[in-house]
């Protein structure tokens, strides 16, 4: 199954997407979407257009990203769920299924912890994936997110399978 994992944001959007046969993780690729407009509806085209090419070029076959997170600025939490909203639509022209996980899902999956921090996730990241050399933090956001999915999926496969009717 090949995964598409997005971060979104309104300036710099990364992705990353891996390929998952069983329980084995393959790289595919990964990087960012820059956003170079400064009007806000010309940013979403940019980042709608972006991930549209994604799919188009990757293929995934299910798409995965992170939950708005609200700390305390309410106009960037709005301004993010317009991005995620924008990079939704663009999968779901093609019928792509997409989930949902909230920051500290993405990080307890990966590094054992909620708390962890962006350079824990990366590492861990970097490991289970093998790739050598540096990475993006939003790329390996991405990719963190796609390889949550992954084991969620992955333990949804194995409670359908032990339970018997």
């Amino acid at each position: 199954m090949r995964i598409l994992g997005i971060d979104p944001g309104s300036r710099l959007t990364g992705y990353g997407v891996i390929e998952q046969t069983g329980n084995r993780y393959k790289y595919i690729a990964s990087g960012c979407i820059r956003i170079e407009a400064e009007y806000f509806p010309d940013r979403l085209k940019q980042i709608f257009d972006g991930v549209a090419q994604l799919v188009q070029t990757y293929r995934p076959e299910q798409m995965a990203i992170e939950q708005v997170f609200m700390h305390k600025n309410a106009d960037s939490a709005l301004k993010l769920g317009q991005a995620r909203g924008a990079a939704i639509c663009a999968v779901q022209l093609t019928n792509v299924p997409v989930f949902e996980y909230a920051a500290r899902q993405i990080k307890q999956a990966l590094v054992g912890k909620g708390s962890a921090d962006k350079l824990q996730v990366q590492h861990m990241v970097k490991i289970l994936l093998n790739i050598q050399g540096d990475i993006q933090i939003d790329a390996s956001d991405a990719l963190g997110i796609s390889l949550c999915h992954a084991h969620y999926q992955q333990t949804a496969v194995r409670l359908q399978q032990g339970v018997k009717t």
